[in-house]
Order: C-alpha cells, then sequence, then structure tokens
C-alpha cells in the first residue's frame, strides 16, 4: 500500500482534536462540490440552448451553400449541378435568389430582404414546421403567395385574412434611373401571404419568402441567380462532401457549411459558455481557500505525528506528500460528489423541467431551460477542480518546516 496515501486517508476519516477542524473540513468539501456542481449544470445548460438554437437554424438554413466569392449573382448554368447532384450523400439541391426590397402594406413600409425559392423548398428545409400562423405555400397553379417573418409581420401589421390589401414589393430596376421619377426607378409587385414564420430574431425580422418564379420577375432576371442550397442525407462526413462540391464549383464560388454560414454567432456562443466557465472557475478558486485553511490547522494538530515519522526516518518530502494527497483527497471527493449531484440535478430537469423559462403564457420556443450534458464537460471540469486543489494544496504544504523532536518530551 502507498504509505502517505494511507496516512493522508487515515487523517481524511479520522476525527481531529479540535472539532473546527472537522468543521473546516467539511466546509472545504462542501465548497468544492456545490462549485463543481454549479460548473456542470451551466455547462450542460449552455450546451442546451447552443443545440436548440441550432435545431432552429437548421430549419431555415441548408447543410451547404455555394455562391460566389465575389459580386451577386451568377448565371446558373456557370455551375455544374449536374455534378454536384451526383456526389454520394447530397440528396437535394435548389437554386435560390436573395435582394434587399421595400416593402408596403397599407400605411406602413418597411425594409426587408426578400428569397426566392422552389415550390419544393419546405420538404427539405423543415421550414414549414415553424409556421406560426396560417401555412407554408408559395404557389398554387398561377397564384403567387408569399411567406412572411412573424417580425417582418409585426412591423407591417400585417394580416392574414385581409384579402382586399395585398402587400406591394419594390426593387431597384436594373436599367432605370431615378430621373423618370419613382414608379420609373422601382420595380413593383404585389401578393398576398399565406402565413407568418419564427425561426429566430434575426430572420424573423428580415425576410420574406417568396416563388422563385415570382422573384425572378421582379428582379428582371433571367438565368441570374443568387446562389444554391444543397442538403445532404444523414450521417454523411459533410467535409468530405464539401471538398468535393468545392471542387466541382471551382475558384469562382465559395461553399459554406451550417457553421460557416452563422460562424459569428457560433464563435458569440462559445465565448459566452467559456467566460461563465472561467467565472465560475474563478468563485470555485475561491471556495478552495477553504482547503488552504484546512490543511494548514490540520498540519499544525499534527505537529506530535509528523516529529514521530522524522524521527522513524521520514524524509521532508515524505511528510509534505502525505498532506498534499489530504488536499486532493478533499479536492477528489468534492468533485466527484459535485459531478454526480450535478449529473442528477441536470438529469431530472432533461425528465421533468422544474426550471422554467418564463409563465405558461410566455411566447418562448420551449418552456423549460434546455440540458444537453456533454462527457467532455465532465471530463474537463474534473480535472480542472483537481488542478485547483493541487495548487490550494501547495502553499500549507509548502511551508511545513522540519519539526523540533523536543516536541515529543513536551506531549510525554
Amino acid at each position: 500500500m502507498n504509505f502517505p496515501l494511507y496516512i493522508a486517508r487515515r487523517y481524511f476519516v479520522s476525527r481531529k482534536s479540535h472539532n473546527i477542524i472537522n468543521i473546516i473540513s467539511g466546509i472545504s468539501v462542501a465548497g468544492v462540490t456545490i462549485g463543481t456542481m454549479a460548473l456542470i449544470i451551466v455547462l450542460s445548460v449552455f450546451n442546451g440552448f447552443q443545440n436548440l438554437v441550432i435545431s432552429l437554424f437548421n430549419s431555415f438554413n441548408p447543410d451547404m451553400t455555394v455562391t460566389l466569392q465575389e459580386g451577386k449573382t451568377f448565371d446558373a448554368a456557370s455551375l455544374k449541378e449536374d455534378q454536384i447532384r451526383k456526389i454520394p450523400g447530397v440528396i437535394g439541391l435548389f437554386q435560390y435568389i436573395e435582394e434587399n426590397a421595400l416593402v408596403k402594406y397599407k400605411d406602413k413600409q418597411y425594409i426587408v430582404t426578400i428569397k426566392g425559392v422552389g415550390e419544393d423548398y419546405s420538404k427539405m428545409s423543415g421550414i414549414d414546421t415553424m409556421m406560426v400562423e396560417g401555412k407554408f405555400k408559395l404557389q398554387e397553379g398561377t397564384e403567387n403567395f408569399a411567406v412572411i417573418g412573424n417580425g417582418v409581420a409585426y412591423y407591417l401589421q400585417s394580416n392574414l385574412e385581409d384579402f382586399l390589401n395585398p402587400i406591394s414589393i419594390y426593387v431597384p430596376r436594373r436599367t432605370a434611373g431615378f430621373s423618370g421619377g419613382f414608379e420609373n426607378a422601382f420595380n413593383s409587385e404585389i401578393i398576398f401571404p399565406s402565413g407568418f414564420f419564427s425561426v429566430q430574431q434575426d430572420f424573423d425580422s428580415k425576410y420574406i419568402m417568396l416563388p422563385l418564379r415570382f422573384v425572378k420577375r421582379l428582379l428582371e432576371y433571367d438565368h441570374e441567380i443568387t446562389g444554391i442550397e444543397i442538403w445532404l442525407a444523414k450521417g454523411v462526413d459533410q467535409d468530405k462532401i464539401q471538398k468535393e462540391i468545392s471542387k466541382i464549383a471551382g475558384d469562382r464560388f465559395k461553399v459554406k457549411n451550417r457553421y460557416q454560414q452563422q460562424a459569428m454567432l457560433y464563435k458569440i456562443m462559445k465565448s459566452e459558455k467559456w467566460a461563465i466557465f472561467m467565472i465560475l472557475t474563478l468563485i470555485l478558486f475561491i471556495a478552495t481557500f477553504n482547503v488552504i485553511g484546512s490543511l494548514s490547522m490540520l498540519i499544525i494538530d499534527k505537529k506530535h505525528d509528523i516529529a514521530v515519522l522524522q524521527c522513524m526516518g521520514a524524509s521532508q518530502p515524505l511528510v509534505k506528500t502525505i498532506f498534499l494527497a489530504e488536499g486532493m483527497m478533499i479536492s477528489f471527493f468534492g468533485a466527484v460528489a459535485g459531478i454526480i449531484l450535478g449529473g442528477v440535478v441536470c438529469k431530472l430537469q432533461q425528465i421533468y423541467g422544474f426550471v422554467k423559462l418564463g409563465s405558461a403564457e410566455s411566447t418562448f420556443v420551449v418552456n423549460t431551460y434546455p440540458v444537453d450534458m456533454q462527457f467532455p464537460d465532465f471530463i474537463f471540469v474534473f480535472l480542472t477542480v483537481i488542478t485547483i486543489g493541487i495548487l490550494a494544496a501547495w502553499y500549507p504544504v509548502y511551508n511545513i518546516r522540519k519539526i523540533d523532536t523536543r516536541i515529543l518530551n513536551q506531549r510525554s
């Protein structure tokens, strides 16, 4: 048996001569436990929110987009769509057009981004599951319809039941200037909405979905498009497919996956997660000051034992190892207990949803705090707590000096 670990274990579980030492040791373990539990819960909640945001964006953003490196539109024939469709794992490919436009409903005006897509767009995107009013319908026979972001509908005060007042959409003409007046400078079309969607505030207050044929007519496009959206089968190697698409498209085009399409958002979410982690780690570090006090008092309490060990031939490093192991035990048991309790709390939240996001009448996407426990977080938290524990134990252990053996005579 490891001798320093054996002695440290005896010190850890046995009662000390002064009851205050037992109390401080218990507080030390409790502080590490609570700090560790808080880290596990907070990281799991951040993971839950991140997955929630990603799932919402997945209903709007495709797996891949192909757009120009420079410029706005290109001829659809210049991109080898047939070759991209033949790549194993590609299950959908759709052309789209995006353009800024002025929309008007009654006396309300608002600047939006119109997005023209094909009639089968909803079958791949899943945006039809994000409808808050009406339904996702872009065209029916020769009739065209608009699907409006909930934020845009709010600003326009649009009403699906209003069949007398359509929405007017204005875009600048490609050839005309402003000298001929407003009517000659802009193309305009009218359209009725079929529904409102809600994905995320940035999208809801920005986009109006329109039929691709309608947008082409409005913008006076023949074969021009803004880009293509590509949808992939589940479980495929997306990095490999992205490289194949880039090779087919050539240097003129850029291919982005879902994370690259919202790179800034994902960076912000990760930064927020680790910023909170650092703050809680600092609080945990402060809580481990109890370990310093506990070990310092234990060393004073065990001076007689230290003198005995030294008389028996124990070296100074051996004595320090015993008390360092004692400090690590406090951190270890606190970390294990905190991880278990944090995991239990997160599991109960997943099953029962005790902690709510708002009242029953709130309009949140989910009613309870989302939680997603990830194994790497548990390992990282455990290593962090152990590291902090070692640093906290090192200071009082480092200051152990050789005990004068005359203390034995004093005790006897």
